[in-house]
């Protein structure tokens, strides 16, 4: 029996059934601060998915720390307490403590539009926002506090169990904590700088003596608004009595939710550090992917592991590991696509179940063509082992009078363009999706023929055919004598050792090829590269934490970046750099060139006749992301097992 299933006595009246807990995190079905049905229905799925407590994020405690989106919880308004007992009521049914985190985000507009001007401690500017803030008075504070117990008074009217403070990331109670942006008259101390926190605990404590309190702090980045181990370490030493927990995260906004370049929990190896310096309940967040690494953290003094995105991705997963069917979790990728763009609410690139509110799942139109099927098929065949006939052949196998169903692949593994993004340094989660893919597969008893571009005759044989064939990727003519980043990344840094220069060519769209073909580069030990785009900037495109955490990566390499640019490389002469601004050419000297081209949609050769009926799906419609394939797996899958209900021609679009 795993540690991580043992029940945790929190306080005198809560228990944790185990020591999964849901950290921070909001549904993003919340419109003018108020949740909507979605809210619950999420919730619901994550306390029914077996963690001990809920931590309901993007609560704000006051007007002048929300966006105009609107899209945080504003707990200050009376409006919102029906709507949080209801998540209250659906956490509690689900088995789960019900928490929610108190936020202000003082001097952080998190990028986005706000109607008030930002305030701090002190007008010290933040390092990711363009003008200093404006300090907040005596007076203010006092209204602030007030502001914090209102907020507290309403979720208890919600029936939560309990808060959590949320003194994390650099905002509010962490610039208060901070010797860096707190430069107020009595924060010359460790203890002047808590006062107005331990004042907040105080109010919150006096409205409900038994409920939960705990507070959520960040390590590192002391140089902006985080704590350092031995500023933390002395903090916890001086502890508010009436905290009941401690969360512990890493760094400030924009690079604290860890992309899958962070193989291991940035935390797991400072805990036994940390461990002695309170006697607290110590929950530690972070990158906690797996069953291994959750339980070295247990091992190495933490008492609760904290989860969020993992639970985006499957729910189920606290069930799952201590069942013992690890494979069986559908894995984070930790991409931070979909998760953390809300729009317009949470959504995961690699579960399709996570949808709009009232719907089942997410929206997706495969292209059905041929002969309609008025009858549910008994055998069908997926052709193309990608994404899209992954999720489509895995959803096939698992429906309840499933058919029997054949996965055809041409090359010689599973993957399509997952396994070449995988194979780019840096990137190997989607190497987690593949080997869920795997795995499920073969309990499902899917038969996968790799090696296996099947012909017309082998595919009349089934009631149906779901073409899953992908993309290819394309170059110019002016690009004829580069290299793919699909070649390169399969050739791998081998093919590149011994360089002293190459040339990438982005498309000018700064996603995540033209950033794979620099660091493959790098992790082949090339002397020099330089990145040509006809766009402003280098990785513009890929998410914005993953992209302050690539940044670093890059510090003291050799890369020279030209933007409004172009290459002509013909294998007659050296390649050309054009400036797309004057129209001046140079050349270049370059071991080799690196392109990312035009990702083309692979057809069936030859096309399938009309007497065959035949569902289109993912790139094979247009390349876009993981996401849209994984969908339209799922919703082809749906399509063919629904069609005794109704015919299958005019099921999608």
């Amino acid at each position: 029996m795993s540690r991580l299933g043992d029940p945790l006595r929190l306080t005198a009246n809560v228990t944790l059934r185990n020591r999964f807990v849901a950290t921070a995190h909001g549904s993003g079905d919340v419109v003018d601060g108020i949740p909507g049905p979605g809210d619950v229905e999420y919730w619901d799925r994550v306390a029914s998915g077996g963690v001990s407590a809920v931590i309901g994020g993007g609560a704000v405690v006051a007007p002048d720390s929300t966006i105009r989106r609107g899209n945080f919880i504003a707990l200050w308004r009376e409006e919102v307490v029906e709507p949080l007992r209801r998540r209250s009521e659906a956490i509690r049914a689900g088995g789960a403590v019900s928490l929610v985190q108190l936020l202000h985000l003082g001097r952080e507009t998190l990028g986005a539009d706000g109607y008030y001007a930002p305030v701090a401690p002190s007008p010290v500017r933040s390092p990711r926002e363009p003008t200093a803030p404006r300090a907040l008075t005596d007076g203010e504070l006092d209204a602030l506090a007030e502001r914090f117990r209102t907020a507290a008074a309403n979720a208890l009217a919600a029936g939560v169990d309990g808060f959590e403070l949320h003194a994390a990331h650099g905002y509010l109670f962490g610039q208060l904590l901070s010797p860096v942006v707190n430069r107020r008259p009595d924060a010359g101390s460790a203890r002047g700088r808590a006062a107005f926190l331990w004042r907040v605990v105080e109010a919150v404590r006096a409205l409900d003596p038994a409920c939960p309190i705990g507070i959520r702090l960040s390590v590192g980045d002391e140089d902006d608004a985080g704590l350092g181990l031995d500023a933390l370490t002395e903090l916890l030493a001086a502890l508010h009595p009436a905290i009941d927990y401690v969360n512990l995260t890493v760094g400030m906004r924009t690079r604290y939710v860890c992309d899958m370049a962070t193989e291991r929990p940035p935390l797991l190896d400072e805990i036994a550090r940390i461990r002695p310096s309170t006697r607290l309940p110590l929950l530690v967040s972070q990158a906690f992917r797996g069953r291994s690494d959750m339980e070295a953290a247990l091992d190495a003094g933490a008492d609760l592991v904290g989860v969020a995105r993992p639970l985006i991705a499957d729910p189920e997963l606290p069930q799952k590991l201590l069942s013992g069917r690890e494979s069986a979790v559908r894995p984070c990728v930790s991409c931070n696509e979909d998760c953390r763009t809300f729009d317009p609410v949470l959504l995961c690139a690699v579960n399709p179940s996570l949808a709009l509110a009232g719907e089942k799942e997410r929206r997706a139109a495969p292209l059905v063509r041929g002969r309609p099927l008025a009858a549910e098929p008994r055998a069908v065949a997926v052709v193309g082992g990608g994404p899209a006939g992954l999720e489509c052949a895995l959803t096939l196998a698992t429906a309840g009078a499933s058919p029997q169903v054949v996965l055809f692949e041409r090359g010689d593994r599973l993957g399509g363009a997952l396994a070449v993004a995988g194979a780019a340094p840096r990137r190997r989660g989607w190497r987690r999706l593949l080997d869920f893919y795997g795995a499920a597969l073969t309990d499902a008893g899917v038969e996968a023929r790799l090696g296996n571009a099947p012909d017309l005759a082998t595919l009349a044989a089934f009631d149906a055919v779901v073409v899953a064939t992908g993309s290819e990727e394309v170059l110019p003519d002016t690009l004829a004598a580069a290299h793919t980043v699909t070649e390169s990344l399969a050739a791998g840094p081998d093919a590149l050792a011994g360089m002293e220069h190459v040339v990438v060519v982005d498309d000018g769209f700064g996603w995540w090829p033209g950033v794979s073909a620099v660091e493959l580069g790098i992790a082949a030990g090339v002397g020099a590269i330089t990145f040509v785009t006809p766009a402003p900037g280098f990785a513009a495109g890929i998410p914005p934490e993953s992209r302050s955490q690539l940044l670093p990566r890059l510090r003291g390499f050799a890369l020279t970046v030209r933007p409004f640019a172009s290459l002509v490389v013909t294998g007659d002469g050296p390649p050309r750099l054009r400036d797309l601004l004057t129209g001046e050419e140079l050349p270049l000297d370059a071991d080799a060139v690196i392109a990312v081209g035009e990702r083309r949609p692979r057809a069936l050769d030859p096309p399938l006749p009309d007497a065959l009926t035949a569902v289109v799906i993912g790139d094979a419609i247009v390349p876009r992301r993981a996401a849209h394939a994984i969908a339209e797996g799922r919703a082809a899958a749906r399509l063919l097992v629904a069609a005794h209900d109704r015919p299958l021609a005019g099921a999608a679009t």
